[in-house]
Order: C-alpha cells, then sequence, then structure tokens
C-alpha cells in the first residue's frame, strides 16, 4: 500500500522542486520590489494593498505551500487529499476577501484585467485544489495534474500581478498627477 502511495507523489517530485523553489524566490523578490517602490510611490491605502499588493505574495506563498504539501512523505492518499482540500477551500475564502478589499478600496478603479487575475483566476484555482482534493484517492493521476497545474496557474498570476504593479508603478506614479488625466485615467486610478 505504501509504495503504490508514493509512487504517483514521487513522479511528481522534480516538479515540484522547480515550481516551489521558483515561488520561494519570487516571494523573496517582491518584498525587494515593495521596499524599493516605496520611495517612488505614493502611500496607497490599507484597501488597495490588500486588495493588489498582498494577494500576490499569498499566491506565491500558496504554490510554495502546494509543493511542500505534494513533497511531504505522506502515509496515506486520504491525508494530503485533506490538505489539499483545506487549502483550496481557505484560499476561496481569502480570494473572497480580496475581493471585498478590492471593491472597498478607492485608491484605483479595477478594470475588466484586474477582475480577471485577482479575482477570478484564484477563484477558478482554489476551487480547483478544492475538487481535486475532494477526488483524489479515487482519481489520483488525473487531480495530481490538476494540483500541478493549478500550482503553475497561481504562479503565472502571482508573477502577472507583480508585473503589472510594478510597471505601473514605475510608468506612472513617478508621473505624478498628470498621468491620472492621460492614459492612467483610461486605466483607473493609481494602485499599490
Amino acid at each position: 500500500m505504501e509504495h503504490a502511495l508514493t509512487s504517483p507523489l514521487a513522479a511528481w517530485e522534480s516538479f515540484y522542486v522547480i515550481v516551489g523553489s521558483s515561488a520561494a524566490a519570487l516571494t523573496g523578490l517582491q518584498f525587494v520590489v515593495i521596499v524599493l517602490v516605496a520611495d517612488v510611490s505614493a502611500p496607497a491605502s490599507v484597501h488597495s494593498t490588500r486588495a493588489f499588493g498582498t494577494p500576490t505574495v499569498v499566491h506565491f506563498c500558496a504554490v510554495l505551500l502546494n509543493s511542500a504539501l505534494l513533497s511531504a512523505p505522506w502515509r496515506q492518499i486520504s491525508n494530503v487529499a485533506l490538505a489539499i482540500a483545506a487549502f483550496g477551500l481557505a484560499g476561496l475564502g481569502y480570494t473572497m476577501l480580496v475581493l471585498r478589499h478590492a471593491r472597498r478600496q478607492t485608491d484605483y478603479v479595477p478594470v475588466l484585467e484586474d477582475w480577471i487575475w485577482h479575482i477570478a483566476l484564484p477563484l477558478f484555482s482554489y476551487a480547483a485544489l478544492l475538487v481535486a482534493g475532494i477526488l483524489l484517492p479515487r482519481e489520483s493521476a488525473t487531480c495530481l495534474f490538476i494540483i500541478g497545474g493549478t500550482a503553475l496557474l497561481l504562479l503565472f498570476i502571482g508573477i502577472h500581478n507583480a508585473w503589472d504593479s510594478v510597471t505601473y508603478i514605475a510608468l506612472q506614479r513617478r508621473q505624478g498627477p498628470a498621468a491620472e488625466t492621460g492614459e492612467a485615467g483610461k486605466r483607473g486610478e493609481p494602485r499599490p
């Protein structure tokens, strides 16, 4: 029984080493970028930071946690399934909090792209983790691909959102109030 359990998880070991390491490095880099741009940008509200800044770090950490969960030496597949399902449920709850912060903040008017990358795709990702966790004991091969795909999607969401925030800050906030009447006015107000 133990060999059957470790075999499907062991086949993913290299994948999770790569993905988990990438997520850890990007998390650290995000902290460095935030410190470096702090002098450039005007202070953002708590709600806008919680809506657009913090989730990027959380998604990177979620990928790291996902990698750790799938690399742990589980004795029964039902244990890892429970952990993945709980992780997906927690992610869904967190994304709902992000939605609440995005709607409450007044520093920036989100556009469709923001709703897709900050709310819709994370909701999809964490829902997929919840479902994959529930089905993992019965459909381990398929669910492991869903979990791996979700890890990549969350990594790409974090990369996109970090890049979007950093380029916005570098290109728009440096220009000051004049930028809000140009292209920034079309896109929305400043974001963290």
